[in-house]
């Protein structure tokens, strides 16, 4: 189970884009990293080949390594928190903010 999964408003904090919030695009597990709407757009030149005999260049989304973020628990002040995780009694599994007294997430 993810920290930060799909759909959720992330704040980066830390790294050239530090104190910019946005949601999460999609998560690469394998690579401990997000997709973040708006940032990590980048370009990337293409060599000519067989496929594309003039080359040029392409957009490319660069992922934003999960260390880099913080998920937001208040959007109205911007509030972060770590988030854990809550067995309750009948055996399921519940995301909770740390920094909100282990209060249930979504």
């Amino acid at each position: 189970m993810s920290r930060i999964k799909k759909d959720d408003l992330v704040k980066v904090i830390s790294g050239e884009n530090k104190g910019t919030t946005a949601k999460v695009l999609a998560v690469l597990s394998s690579k401990d990293a997000v997709l973040l709407e708006g940032i990590g757009q980048k370009h990337r030149h293409i060599k000519p080949n067989q496929l594309n005999p003039r080359g040029g260049s392409k957009d490319i989304h660069v992922p934003t390594p999960l260390s880099k973020v913080a998920l937001v628990v208040d959007e109205k002040t911007g509030k972060t928190s770590r988030v854990g995780f809550v067995k309750s009694v009948d055996g399921t599994t519940a995301r909770v903010a740390r920094q909100q007294n282990n209060k249930e997430i979504k």
